[in-house]
C-alpha cells in the first residue's frame, strides 16, 4: 500500500490537466458559468471516483485517453452533485474542500447553473467518440451513469435524506435498512458506475462485471459510515467541510444508529467483503485493495 497516496496524487494531477482542458474559460458573455465550473471542479479533493475509473480500466487493458475522458466525466458529476447539496435550499454549507461553496463565492443562481452544466457537459463528453470508438460502449456508458446519478440513484438518495431531515414523522422511523439503502443511492451508486466504467471501457465479461459491481458496493456503503465518523470524530481543517451538521440536524446515521464502535466494526467488515470479491482479478487489483484500506482509515 506504499506507493498508493503516490499513484493516487499523480492520477489526481492527470484529472485536473484533463478537466482545465474541457472546461475551457474564454471570452464570451457566459464566461462567468465557466468559471464556476471550473472553480467547482479545479479544487482538489481525493478524485478517488476518477481513480476507481482508471484502475478499473487498467484491469482490461483500456487505453489511458479513453479511461481520464470518462474519469473526468465522472468528476463533473460528483462535483455537480456538491454544487447542488451546498445550496440554501439543500445542506445550506458555506464550506468545501475547504474553501468557500460555489453559491457563497458566485451566487445562488450561478452555482445552480454551473451544476446543470457540468451535469450535461459530463454526457456530452460520455457520447462523444473521443471516449470510445464502439457506440454500443458509449451507450452503455451513458445509460449506466444516468441510472446511477438520476431519481433511482444520486438524487432520489439526496431526496430521502432531505425528507429524513425535514419530515420528523419520517426521519425518525428510520432504521438501519432504511439508512443503508439511502446511502446506496446517494454515494454508492456514483462509486459502483467509476468502478463499472473500466469494465465497460473494456467489454469485460457479466461475471467480471459483477465482481467489481459487488466489491463497489461493499466499498460504497463503508466509504458512508467512514463519512458517519468523520463527522462525529473528524477535524474540520482535515475533512475540509463543516462537521457535526449531521447531529445538529437530528438525522439518523450509522453512527446515531449503531454507536461509533458498532459502525466502525462494520465499515470493517464491509471492507474485507470489498476485498473479497476481487478474486478473480487476482494480484492485477492489488490497488483496488489497497484504495479499499485507504477508504476504511482516511481522515477526509
Amino acid at each position: 500500500m506504499s506507493r498508493l497516496p503516490e499513484i493516487m496524487a499523480d492520477r489526481a494531477a492527470a484529472v485536473e490537466e484533463e478537466l482545465t482542458r474541457l472546461l475551457p474559460v474564454d471570452d464570451c458573455p457566459e464566461v462567468r458559468l465557466w468559471q464556476a465550473m471550473r472553480y467547482s471542479c479545479l479544487n482538489g479533493g481525493k478524485r478517488l471516483r476518477p481513480f476507481l475509473v482508471m484502475t478499473s480500466a487498467g484491469l482490461f487493458n483500456v487505453s489511458e485517453k479513453a479511461a481520464l475522458r470518462v474519469a473526468a466525466a465522472v468528476e463533473m458529476v460528483h462535483s455537480y452533485s456538491l454544487v447542488h447539496d451546498d445550496l440554501p435550499a439543500m445542506d445550506d454549507d458555506d464550506l468545501r474542500r475547504g474553501r468557500p461553496t460555489c453559491h457563497v463565492e458566485f451566487d445562488e443562481a450561478t452555482a445552480i447553473l454551473a451544476g446543470d452544466a457540468l451535469l450535461t457537459r459530463a454526457f456530452e463528453l460520455l457520447g462523444d467518440p473521443g471516449s470510445h470508438t464502439d457506440p454500443a460502449v458509449r451507450a452503455d456508458l451513458v445509460t449506466e451513469l444516468a441510472k446511477a446519478a438520476g431519481g433511482r440513484g444520486m438524487v432520489g438518495g439526496q431526496m430521502v435524506d432531505l425528507l429524513a431531515e425535514r419530515d420528523e414523522s419520517y426521519g425518525k422511523f428510520m432504521d438501519v435498512n432504511a439508512v443503508t439503502r439511502m446511502h446506496q443511492m446517494k454515494t454508492g451508486r456514483l462509486i459502483g458506475f467509476s468502478c463499472l466504467a473500466g469494465a465497460i471501457l473494456g467489454k469485460a465479461a457479466p461475471s467480471l462485471r459483477q465482481a467489481l459491481s459487488s466489491y463497489a458496493h461493499d466499498m460504497g456503503l463503508a466509504f458512508q459510515i467512514v463519512d458517519d465518523l468523520l463527522d462525529v470524530e473528524g477535524d474540520a481543517a482535515e475533512v475540509g467541510k463543516t462537521i457535526g451538521k449531521d447531529a445538529a440536524a437530528g438525522k439518523q446515521t450509522f453512527v446515531s444508529l449503531l454507536g461509533v464502535e458498532r459502525a466502525r466494526t462494520q465499515a470493517e467488515m464491509l471492507i474485507q467483503q470489498a476485498v473479497a470479491h476481487l478474486k478473480p482479478f487476482d494480484r492485477e487489483a492489488d490497488l483496488l485493495r489497497d484504495v479499499a484500506q485507504f477508504v476504511l482509515t482516511r481522515r477526509a
